[in-house]
């Protein structure tokens, strides 16, 4: 058995939860018990009341969930008034986005807590934790994107679907991963003209294949500088799965988009893929940098708190239940990936990418545990 602890997000405008009632009454059943603070469901339109039914101890501050539990289930990473509450004992799960944050980084080895990352759990080539919300945060991206275009928005006042007689607004989209791909495909169905550039001649070829109207190019800068200047959109969707992004989008060529135009970054929580790039929030959500409107909020899916609540539990529940059923360390001998996930334990760097990110010691997971 195992305690099992759920706080209330704290980070701004965040109104995910990382355990739904469903979840809870499953991992009830089997023997766990779980702590969830008051209202820590409410944004994603949970009541207390459900989770209680579900069989949840509902506890009234953050200080007791922590206090009371081994395994603490979180949306994003942890706040400086959280990271306070973790100690040797803990094990966090939950993004993390280490290699864009040292601060975060130094203050978890302090703890000396197991600290599992979702985006950094790999299982045969995919991040299937990081998956959903890069498909909300995809389709968000052109949705948001469309809408800051408008006039009243500081945008250039381009409709990006057009309309009889008026050709359609031009989105370009750097990545054609699992958030690119979304972003192309809701772009695409607004009726905008859309170009994707990927380096991976495969995944290249299964977008011809799959997104009929969706141009493909080889992601170069020369190919990049020459589309900026009759880009409306431009939407970066650029992953290293652990690592920061890397600034494939300079200042200067920013300064070749038309005034008005739109940047979408959806890789912010890992440093962002411009220049210019810095995190905004939903209260707040852009700003202007040579003239461009920028887009760069860090928890893009909160904003759709519910149905990212759903899709992050389908995927993160089986893990939840593997490590509380089995402890961390006969959690990593069954399932290898999990070792992956892990970015620090016993005050030792764990996660290689995010090593080399801070230019910090690096040792082996496996070195660490008992497997």
């Amino acid at each position: 058995m195992m305690n099992i602890g759920i706080p209330k997000e704290i980070k701004n405008q965040e109104h995910r939860v990382s355990m739904i009632p469903a979840s809870v009454k499953d991992l009830k059943m089997r023997g766990h018990r779980i702590y969830v603070q008051k209202g820590a469901g409410e944004g994603s339109s949970y009541t207390d009341d459900q989770y209680a039914a579900s069989g949840a101890d509902i506890v009234a501050t953050a200080e007791e969930v922590f206090e009371k539990s081994t395994l603490i289930v979180k949306v994003k990473e942890p706040q400086p008034s959280e990271v306070a509450l973790l100690t040797k004992q803990h094990i966090l799960f939950t993004y993390l986005h280490l290699a864009a944050n040292r601060e975060l980084t130094l203050a978890l080895l302090e703890t000396g807590c197991t600290a599992i990352a979702y985006e950094t759990i790999n299982v045969n080539g995919h991040l299937p934790l990081l998956e959903p919300m890069s498909e909300i945060a995809g389709r968000m991206s052109a949705i948001v994107g469309s809408y800051h275009l408008a006039k009243h928005n500081n945008g250039r006042g381009i409709l990006l679907g057009g309309v009889p007689g008026v050709a359609p607004g031009r989105v370009v989209v750097i990545g054609g991963g699992t958030a690119g791909i979304n972003a192309a495909r809701v772009a695409k169905g607004i009726g905008a003209d859309v170009t994707i550039l990927e380096v991976d001649f495969d995944r290249m070829r299964f977008l011809d294949i799959t997104m009929e109207g969706v141009h493909t190019l080889y992601s170069t800068e020369a190919n990049l500088s020459e589309l900026l200047p009759r880009v409306d959109l431009l939407i970066g969707a650029v992953l290293v799965p652990g690592a920061a992004a890397p600034k494939l989008i300079t200042r200067d060529m920013l300064r070749q988009m038309q005034p008005g135009s739109v940047f979408v970054d959806i890789a912010v929580d890992q440093g962002g893929c411009a220049e210019t790039t810095r995190a905004t929030t939903h209260e707040s959500p852009t700003y202007l940098e040579e003239g461009v409107v920028h887009y760069c909020v860090a928890n893009m899916p909160g904003a759709y708190a519910r149905t990212a609540s759903q899709a992050l539990n389908n995927v993160t529940h089986a893990w939840t239940t593997l490590i509380a059923d089995c402890g961390i360390n006969q959690a990593a001998i069954k399932r290898q990936e999990l070792l992956g996930g892990i970015n620090c334990t016993n005050g030792k760097l764990t996660c290689e990418p995010v090593a080399n990110a801070h230019s910090l010691p690096f040792v082996k997971a496996s070195d660490l545990l008992s497997l």
